[in-house]
């Protein structure tokens, strides 16, 4: 079977799968793991996927997905396209593994999608001890991007994840996938900790000092206690296989934070 995967975290359940192999082409961030990906076509960044690139690699099954806004347009390109196409929506941290359910369906990988899913399903069991209102759980802002702020909502499997992981955050009762906080909302919050994942960035070059030097977030807790963390995106962004190592990331700092 050919695939053409259209976003990391298609590209990642696949490998994950034993289905790397049948890559035959990504989009432009797909970057785990590199060995397997180096040599592989690209086809565009998410938003720009190069339909008719797509369409010359003759794939047998195109995996989109519409964690990324406006990847809407992407979607519709490919069925005017008339491509094989299977696109998924994942909001919650239980839609990940049913994700992985419905890849393993398509590419005859049930077995292994299942025992996949199961691990997943495992280790997010949140406690409702852990984050119930006296339970005296950490709040932990993650910014998705520091200017303006953008943090996840209700709506985000981050804010399950923040759950399994015994902690709360910010817009934990707002049934958003995610917006953008001003400085007083961030003042007004006042995390426990901060966790800087900043999409498309790096890992080397998260600046934790625009969170410290911010004049406006110096009486932060998280700021007066050096409790801001670098996770890297892929770990948290991604609804897939990795989001287990961001979840342990995630322990560890609302460990710390206690």
């Amino acid at each position: 079977m050919r695939i053409v995967s259209l976003a990391c975290s298609n590209t990642e359940i696949l490998v994950a799968l034993g289905a790397g192999v049948q890559l035959v082409g990504v989009d432009s961030h797909s970057d785990h793991p590199r060995h397997l990906l180096r040599d592989l076509p690209r086809v565009g960044p998410d938003l720009e996927i190069d339909v008719e690139r797509v369409v010359a690699l003759e794939p047998d099954l195109v995996l989109a997905s519409l964690t990324v806004p406006g990847h809407e347009t992407v979607v519709e390109g490919m069925e005017a396209a008339g491509v094989p196409l299977l696109t998924l929506a994942p909001e919650s941290l239980d839609d990940v593994p049913r994700s992985i359910e419905a890849i393993g369906s398509a590419i005859g990988r049930e077995d292994r999608a299942a025992t996949l899913a199961a691990q997943l399903r495992a280790a997010f069991q949140v406690d409702p001890g852990d984050t119930g209102p006296d339970s005296g759980a950490p709040s932990i802002l993650i910014q998705w991007w520091p200017k303006p702020v953008i943090a996840p909502g209700a709506r985000s499997w981050i804010h399950d994840l923040l759950a399994a992981a015994g902690a709360t955050h910010p817009l934990a009762t707002e049934s958003v996938l995610s917006r953008p906080l001003d400085d007083e909302e961030v003042r007004a919050a006042d995390p426990d900790a901060i966790v800087m994942a900043w999409c498309g960035v790096d890992p080397a070059r998260y600046r934790p000092d625009v969170i410290y030097r911010n004049p406006a977030f110096e009486e932060l807790r998280a700021v007066r206690n050096g409790r801001v963390h670098l996770i890297p995106e892929a770990w948290l962004g991604r609804p897939g296989p990795r989001l287990l190592e961001g979840l342990r990331a995630l322990r560890e700092v609302a460990e710390s934070a206690r």
